[in-house]
């Protein structure tokens, strides 16, 4: 069975798609975007495999486990022929009464217009639900 190439626009608009979910703290639609054989390789080292193990990855951010937290894109490369979109963007939340923020990114792989890797790095060793001043 051969992969459905997915167009630059294409590739663009999952990209939005995922991380307008993040913002709505929707984890389905941010799930609708994933394929069910997909890794989810968090910044710190975590690997999930497979649609319902990166569900549960994501769950502490969509349940509010470090606060409202919100990913901010700033940067967006996209390559159609790889099938693939490097997502550079600022991580804000708000824990106990702070606001708090690091940099990161993702790489996302795709195949036949769904995420298959998420490839997450970021310029922390841990969320920063302690004390760290904002980036800038």
């Amino acid at each position: 069975m051969t992969s459905l190439q997915t167009s630059r626009a294409e590739l663009a608009a999952l990209v939005d798609r995922f991380f307008a979910a993040w913002a709505r703290h929707d984890l389905d639609a941010a799930m609708a975007c994933v394929a069910e054989d997909a890794i989810y390789d968090e910044f710190d080292g975590t690997l999930w495999r497979g649609k319902a193990a990166v569900r549960e990855g994501f769950l502490p951010n969509f349940r509010g486990d470090y606060g409202d937290i919100q990913f901010q894109l700033e940067d967006l490369f996209i390559d159609a022929e790889r099938q693939q979109a490097l997502a550079r963007w600022l991580c804000v939340f708000a824990w106990k009464g702070t606001r708090r923020a690091w940099r990161g990114l993702d790489i996302l792989r795709v195949r036949d217009g769904l995420i298959v890797e998420k490839l997450t790095y970021a310029k922390t060793e841990r969320p920063l639900t302690e004390v760290a001043p904002l980036p800038g």
